[in-house]
Order: structure tokens, then C-alpha cells, then sequence
């Protein structure tokens, strides 16, 4: 009966729309661009991010913006390149995740994989995407991480690509964010 009625709070907790706070110190953002020669890892920071999700009816808002001027790859030479040639940093300084609908189920408890459909920002265009998530859900803590390609020259960058250097057309970039539990601060 104990189980039955803990199992009743936290289905109806779910069911209420919640908040997540995205927390710099807390999120990560980095990317993996590959090339001819060696796979190039890097990140950036997260300027902020909020979202609003109602799992009782998959609706979903918010915006999570990144600092595209904080990309870093551990080479000033490339750095600049990124940031003059592919990015445009200085005239486009933020790249944005607006969510609008979640595909799937988030459980009350432990590991569910969704997807999230919303409109993906960057070099001054907006682009729909779905991104595969995976959401943890714990007593105390939520964590979600996310995987997904960006085919940046397909959306109108530059490719960095040289006479001798060849880059991939499409960039990976992981996410990782985690947060107190909101449905638990509701109850």
C-alpha cells in the first residue's frame, strides 16, 4: 500500500508542468568535428537556459542559448578560423535550442529516452531538428543528455576545409545538464 500510494504522489507530481533551470556550472556543451588527420574535440558555455515541460501533455517551451563567441579547441589558430570564417561570432553571438513537443514518455523514475522536436538557431537561421534525450529522473536530482549533428555547411557556414585538409560537413555536439528534481520541491 506504501508503494501504491508513493507511486500515486509521483505519477500525479509528473503530471504537473515544472521548470528546469539549466545551470552553467551544471551544463556542459562540447563538440567533436572530424578531419583527415584527427578528430577535434571542443565546448562552449552555456549562456542560460530554461524550460517548461508538462509531461501529462508533452508540451514543451523554453530557450536554451549557448555562447558561440566561448567556442574553444585548445587552438588559438583554429579558434579564430571557427569563430571568423565558419561561425561568425561577433555578428551572430548566440546559438539557440527553442523546444516545442516531446516524442515519448518521461518516467516518474530512472532512465527514459525521448525526442525533442524545436527550432535549432545559429548563424543567423533557424532550423527544426529532433534530438534524441536521454532524462534521468531521480529522487533528488534530474540529468539529461543530448546527442545530435549539426550539418553546419548544409545550413550555410563556411567549410573550413583546405587543399590538404579535409573537415566533415556535419559537427556532433553533446550536452549534459542536470538540476534538483522540481517535482520533488512540488510536493
Amino acid at each position: 500500500m506504501v508503494l501504491l500510494t508513493a507511486s500515486s504522489m509521483a505519477g500525479s507530481a509528473l503530471a504537473q508542468e515544472v521548470t528546469l533551470a539549466f545551470a552553467p556550472e551544471r551544463t556542459s556543451v562540447s563538440f567533436t568535428l572530424d578531419d583527415v588527420l584527427h578528430t577535434v574535440h571542443g565546448s562552449f558555455s552555456l549562456k542560460s537556459g530554461v524550460v517548461r515541460f508538462n509531461p501529462s501533455t508533452d508540451a514543451i517551451s523554453g530557450n536554451i542559448i549557448v555562447d558561440a563567441m566561448s567556442g574553444n579547441s585548445g587552438s588559438a589558430g583554429r579558434d579564430r578560423k571557427m569563430h571568423k570564417e565558419v561561425l561568425d561570432s561577433s555578428s551572430y553571438p548566440e546559438v539557440t535550442f527553442q523546444p516545442d513537443h516531446v516524442q515519448g514518455t518521461v518516467s516518474s523514475q530512472g532512465t527514459s529516452t525521448v525526442e525533442v522536436h524545436g527550432l535549432f538557431g545559429i548563424h543567423g537561421g533557424e532550423h527544426e531538428i529532433v534530438v534524441p534525450a536521454r532524462v534521468e529522473l531521480a529522487r533528488d536530482h534530474w540529468d539529461l543528455t543530448v546527442h545530435f549533428d549539426i550539418p553546419y555547411v548544409k545550413w550555410g557556414m563556411k567549410d573550413p576545409s583546405t587543399f590538404v585538409l579535409r573537415v566533415e560537413k556535419t559537427v556532433a555536439i553533446d550536452l549534459h545538464a542536470s538540476g534538483p528534481n522540481p517535482w520533488v520541491a512540488q510536493r
